[in-house]
């Protein structure tokens, strides 16, 4: 893994490349161009600073941007709310609400998931470790509980578990959707030596290398997915993540079937082993 000073430099370094100067007004003489995107010189006057320094940033000189200096480059290069908290958590300059990783379930939320049946539901930590779950998640997915802990996680099951892998009819979307996530993650968690092990695993991945590669930054925390079940056939789901306010670094996801064909499929895939 790269460090976060690295990371910044080249994450900044392709949101620059990505824009578009006639959305800047750019006179056209000065778009004669051998790069795409925007110069540094031109990034450097939108956010207030020097061009030097903007080059050493880019070059992973060691420099730790002020928060007013992070706002304004997020400002300039036009990020995302997701990518401008990447990029505060790579400079360290978002404010220290960060808990230990959650490695069990709070009880009072395992509870809830069991009576969120029939609807498909489980408890997962910031690194997409499944830590509780009922038997409608492992309906539609797999049974967790045949699994060694270590292999109870979410974006590992879809990348390397030979049943789960070939699953989702979206697969490129699913992959690009966690790798964003775990990308995040790791901006926020740093030490996390768990969620670096993952990173590096999952990249021996080439279609997760390839994604996490563009540095996309996204939190998903509501979307669907489309699922062959073995036992029940295609399967259309949205998703909702919900985060408690105490326990933070724990996230229900809760699946409800999209129409009434996945709705009675997702009943016989209740009862089909995963």
């Amino acid at each position: 893994m790269i460090t976060p000073t690295e990371e910044l430099a080249a994450f900044l370094r392709t949101r620059r490349e990505r824009l578009d100067p006639d959305d800047f007004g750019v006179p056209a003489r000065r778009q004669a161009r051998r790069t795409p995107g925007l110069r540094r010189e031109e990034i450097a006057e939108l956010a207030g600073v020097s061009v030097d320094y903007v080059v050493r940033l880019e070059q992973g000189r060691g420099l730790r941007p002020s928060a007013d200096v992070v706002a304004a480059l997020a400002r300039a290069l036009r990020l995302t709310p997701a990518e401008r908290t990447y990029v505060f958590d790579l400079t360290r300059q978002r404010p220290d609400d960060t808990v230990e990783p959650a490695t069990t379930a709070v009880p009072a939320l395992a509870r809830l998931v069991a009576d969120l049946s029939p609807l498909p539901a489980m408890v997962l930590n910031h690194r997409y470790d499944i830590l509780a779950w009922n038997s409608e998640m492992a309906g539609l997915l797999v049974d967790f509980g045949t699994l060694p802990p270590s292999r109870r996680n979410a974006m590992w099951l879809c990348l390397r578990h030979p049943e789960i892998r070939e699953r989702y009819v979206d697969r490129e979307r699913v992959v690009r959707e966690g790798a964003a996530h775990l990308r995040a993650a790791w901006a926020a968690h740093p030490q996390d030596r768990a969620l670096t092990g993952l990173i590096a695993e999952c990249a021996h991945d080439e279609q997760f290398a390839r994604l996490w590669g563009e540095r996309d930054v996204a939190g998903t925390g509501r979307g669907s997915k489309v699922l062959r079940h073995p036992g029940a056939g295609v399967i259309a789901v949205d998703f909702e993540v919900l985060v408690p306010l105490r326990d933070t670094d724990q996230r229900v996801m809760i699946g409800r079937p999209a129409d009434e064909a996945s709705r009675a499929a997702l009943r016989s895939s209740a009862g089909s082993p995963g």
